[in-house]
């Protein structure tokens, strides 16, 4: 039984979201109990102080426990003003009032336990061919320690899953590398072009197979927000809250375009502080970017390629996936993530190892703090992020120039795509 509504235009009302918030709660008989919450980190938009005050005031005084534990995946753990900010709620010591809050360590293998296998041979079926090895499934041996998990997130358009949320927050947000790189990798063999916005997705068979090897009681509330407010809000298993909030997330977080244009700025927000978060600046805007046009990622603060990856990403440098396929046994050392993430930035393109030359389907422009000699490094084009006309390109579709502000969780695709 799926509890909550979504809306196709406008907003809940807070009397719609408290209102689900405590029937889901009190569904689960939840008294004396230890609890888990699992939430997204801060480069998701997403009401945690509104989740975390309302569980705090119905649950507080009835479970034994009231902990968190943010769904980090490899993205750099939060320290206690980061989890203030993400909270609303003063956090010391990784404590706010009762509750500890938890960053996950997914380069940690003490803090994972293996649950499970999935053998080759279905990770063959599964990706049709794509890959064909096995997948230990090694989780976080925290959430073991509590009689009742829930997922707190929202659902968004992603380059790997398809659509974010759901068991992705088990796998691969509190999962070990070997079932982040193999789902990375999956989606970046699909490539991004073809699986963002998708709901059934190899990868997300691969999560939903992973996370039903964890025998701990586990709920979902599954959120479709933007920044102006809360579209929907879903409770109940973590496969079907999340499927009716990604087909609500396929209404309320895709653009619709007639035409292509030549070029794009993705003006990106604060909350991206590193490439490896900002570049979906690129993922969500690839699709409508005309052969051989160019996106600028708009990104002045971002001064870092990836504070968790970035020796790696200096070495590799940003290719297509034709240039890695070509030369796999020089880059399967690498971890599938990280080539992922590289072909995920630079988009379609085909790689000749006779001649040598790699010719992508468009440019990528950092216009940020990463400097030229960086950029060239990598592989990527640079602009001075002074010199970026933002202003002059407004309201200039008609001649092939659009401007994304907030650009990161939206898709935008063609018509024609639809």
């Amino acid at each position: 039984m799926i509890l909550g509504k979504g809306l196709d235009q406008g907003y809940l009302s807070s009397e719609d979201i408290l209102g689900t918030i405590q029937q889901g709660l009190d569904s689960l008989g939840l008294d004396g109990k230890r609890l888990l919450v699992i939430i997204p980190d801060n480069t998701r938009t997403m009401p945690v102080p509104l989740v975390f005050s309302q569980f705090e005031q119905i649950l507080g005084k009835r479970v034994k426990k009231l902990d968190y534990l943010v769904a980090l995946g490899t993205h750099q753990p939060l320290d206690d003003q980061q989890l203030s900010m993400l909270l609303g709620r003063q956090v010391a010591g990784g404590k706010a009032g009762n509750s500890w809050i938890f960053n996950h360590a997914w380069e940690k293998s003490e803090t994972f336990i293996q649950i499970g296998t999935i053998p080759a041979q279905e990770i063959e079926q599964i990706s049709h061919g794509m890959l064909k090895q096995d997948l230990p499934v090694r989780v976080n041996q925290l959430i073991f320690s509590y009689d009742q998990v829930i997922i707190c997130g929202p659902v968004f358009p992603h380059e790997v899953a398809g659509f974010s949320g759901g068991n992705k927050y088990f796998i691969p947000g509190i999962a070990g590398p070997e079932v982040i790189n193999l789902t990375h990798w999956l989606g970046a063999l699909i490539t991004n072009y073809k699986i963002i916005g998708t709901i059934n997705t190899p990868v997300r068979v691969v999560i939903d197979q992973a996370a039903s090897m964890i025998k701990v009681p586990t709920v979902c509330f599954a959120f479709v927000v933007d920044h102006a407010g809360v579209a929907g809000l879903f409770f109940g298993t973590s496969e079907a809250a999340w499927r009716e909030a990604a087909r609500l997330s396929g209404i309320r977080h895709v653009i619709y375009k007639e035409k292509p244009y030549r070029r794009v700025i993705s003006i990106m927000p604060a909350m991206y502080s590193d490439l490896w978060t900002a570049a979906k600046g690129m993922y969500k805007l690839e699709p409508v970017v005309e052969d051989g046009g160019e996106v600028i990622i708009y990104a002045p603060h971002v001064h870092e390629v990836s504070f968790t990856h970035g020796r790696l990403m200096d070495e590799i440098g940003y290719h297509c996936r034709d240039y890695f396929l070509a030369q796999w046994d020089k880059f399967k050392p690498y971890p599938g993530g990280v080539l992922a993430h590289s072909t995920h930035v630079t988009g379609l393109g085909t790689y000749d190892p006779r001649s040598g030359r790699e010719s992508t389907r468009i440019k990528v422009t950092l216009a940020t703090g990463i400097p030229q000699e960086r950029c060239s490094q990598i592989n990527l084009g640079y602009a001075d992020p002074d010199r970026v006309e933002i202003e002059a390109g407004e309201n200039r579709e008609q001649d092939g120039i659009l401007v994304v502000h907030n650009a990161g969780e939206i898709l935008y695709r063609l018509k024609d795509q639809a």
